[in-house]
């Protein structure tokens, strides 16, 4: 069957695909023996499609809810959240994780390595980190962008040692919240949903036994687009349906496709679908409105990333295999 690039290839039927996933959900639920659903709640549309979708399978009394604001979380993600758990009649609790995050030295560690680079870096100041190269041909490297409390923003490429400490500390924030995560699905015994969509999980971006654990990941396979469409189907709020896909991880407000992607999400999702169907660069060229060099570059990106990051999907390294002990929960 032939495929063809256009506004029609990333349509879904809503209706049916959210039956097909609240089936599924439940079906791992049996398979997990688990008598619910714990999900962290970003704010985010990917958070909130996933919560809507296991209170369509379950119902709310057995969905539970954690928003687990830090430091650095824009207080708007709180707000989106509350309101998406109060609109699905869900069980739900806030649980601020910064005063632990200080004690394990998450905010110390990571200013540190950035005052190597930027000496007059303080509390009253921002930073982000931002990627350049791949989406051009070239190799990926990371900016440190930083802003003063008067407003003026400076930034540097990174050096290695600097990157792996900023990234190894800030990856603290994903790890704690799956800790809660797993107290409460313990608690309570649910399982946990991770909250993936397909760019993230294909192009590994998330962190490794932090937002990457999980029970089940319901949205794994859809693309971002497709998410927008089915929180717009399952009646979640405007500001949830319009929100800009960031990674509120850091100070400085920061959208996904500047930390990590080479494209805004919409046109990334044309990139990797295309990719992923065979499609020439000339075609995504074309439907991109850019030449054919750059789209060959974005293709060449995405495998570099798929190749990068396969460590993050890689199952701990056996010296033999345990027979007896299957993959498959039973």
């Amino acid at each position: 069957m032939s495929v063809t690039l256009d506004a029609n290839a990333l349509r879904i039927d809503c209706d049916a695909e959210a039956q097909r996933i609240a089936n599924a959900l439940v079906a791992a639920l049996q398979a997990l023996r688990r008598r619910g659903l714990v999900v962290a709640m970003s704010g985010g549309v990917d958070s909130s499609v996933s919560a809507a979708l296991a209170v369509k399978a379950l119902g709310p009394d057995r969905v539970y809810g954690l928003l687990l604001p830090e430091n650095d979380s824009n207080p708007a993600s709180e707000h989106r959240a509350r309101r998406v758990a109060e609109q699905l009649k869900m069980h739900f609790a806030l649980e601020p994780i910064g005063a632990a995050l200080e004690a394990l030295g998450c905010y110390r560690r990571r200013d540190e390595a950035i005052r190597r680079l930027f000496p007059d870096y303080g509390l009253a100041w921002k930073c982000k980190i931002a990627i350049a190269g791949g989406g051009e041909g070239g190799i990926n490297f990371f900016k440190l962008v930083v802003q003063s409390p008067q407003g003026t923003v400076h930034e540097r490429r990174l050096p290695i040692r600097e990157y792996l400490e900023i990234v190894a500390a800030t990856s603290l924030k994903q790890r704690l919240r799956k800790v809660l995560e797993y107290y409460h699905a313990d608690r309570l015994n649910f399982a946990v949903i991770g909250t993936p969509n397909r760019l993230e999980y294909d192009q590994g971006f998330f962190v490794k036994n932090g937002d990457g654990a999980a029970d089940v990941k319901p949205i794994a396979h859809l693309y971002k687009t497709q998410v927008y469409a089915l929180a717009r189907h399952l009646g979640l709020p405007e500001e949830v349906c319009t929100a800009m896909p960031t990674t509120d991880t850091y100070s400085m407000v920061q959208s996904q496709d500047e930390f990590y992607f080479a494209l805004r999400y919409d046109r990334m999702d044309a990139a990797l679908w295309a990719l992923n169907h065979g499609i020439a660069a000339r075609t995504l060229a074309e439907y991109l409105g850019t030449d054919e060099a750059h789209a060959s570059f974005i293709y060449d990106d995405i495998r570099r990333k798929r190749q990068a990051t396969a460590y993050l999907h890689a199952r701990p390294l056996l010296v033999e295999p345990v027979m007896e002990i299957s993959d498959v929960p039973g």
